[in-house]
């Protein structure tokens, strides 16, 4: 059982079949495994996308750090809305966002975080890294290494790392297990490659699983063998 672990969970992943918005089935699905690691003593924080409400450019001939700084702000509202499932549950929560924005949410710091954590609440980091051209992926990798998590599991739509999009290509294998540099090498999409390369230099393991699969959460943070893992 890994005692600390990161959550990236996708924006996408909250609109379930709706492909937009929050979809309060998909979160109540999220949420009941993260309150169930939580009630087994893993300390968890967590990371969410905005995908569900904006994505880059979306098309618009946007400056990119305008549309990065639209995407941070989606991610608080993907994190509020988690946040308040959560505590639905009885169990303590704290938003820490990357941008100041103090009437909504704590401020990241790390020490703070680590407090949280010590007084058994989980944490979910907003706003990626505050910075436009990274990620939520890189900001999913720089919190686990910040906050020295023992994994970082990748929540997806699809079970695990695969050759090629299997919704796309019939023929792609899924991957067991994988090396850091040979996901860089060969261009997998698991996350981005500075992300990746900074999980190496920290010896976090990543665990990329199937949010369909039952108590996928609660299976991977145990250790079971379930999705792809990259080390």
């Amino acid at each position: 059982m890994y005692k600390r672990i990161l959550l990236k969970i996708s924006g996408e992943a909250l609109a379930g079949d709706q492909k937009h918005g929050i979809n309060p089935e998909m979160v109540e699905h999220i949420v009941s495994q993260i309150v169930a690691l939580h009630d087994k003593g893993v300390q968890i924080g967590i990371v969410v996308g905005a995908g569900n409400f904006w994505r880059g450019r979306q098309g618009t001939n946007m400056e990119r750090v305008t549309a990065d700084q639209m995407g941070m702000i989606a991610t608080v509202m993907n994190s509020l809305a988690l946040q308040d499932a959560i505590e639905k549950k009885g169990v303590a929560c704290r938003v820490q966002t990357a941008l100041s924005m103090p009437q909504v949410a704590e401020i990241f710091i790390l020490r703070k975080a680590l407090r949280h954590f010590e007084k058994n609440r989980i944490v979910i980091f907003a706003c990626g890294t505050g910075n436009p051209y990274f990620s939520t992926d890189s900001g999913a990798a720089l919190r686990a290494s910040e906050i020295g998590a023992d994994a970082l599991l990748m929540a997806k739509n699809i079970d695990g790392v695969y050759t090629d999009d299997p919704r796309k290509n019939p023929d792609a294998k899924k991957i067991d297990e994988i090396s850091y540099m040979e996901v860089v090498d060969r261009h997998l999409a698991v996350m981005d490659a500075a992300s990746i390369i900074l999980c190496m230099e920290n010896n976090i393991p990543i665990i990329a699983f199937g949010l369909d699969e039952k108590d996928g959460l609660v299976r991977a943070a145990m250790g079971e063998k379930i999705g792809t893992i990259i080390r």
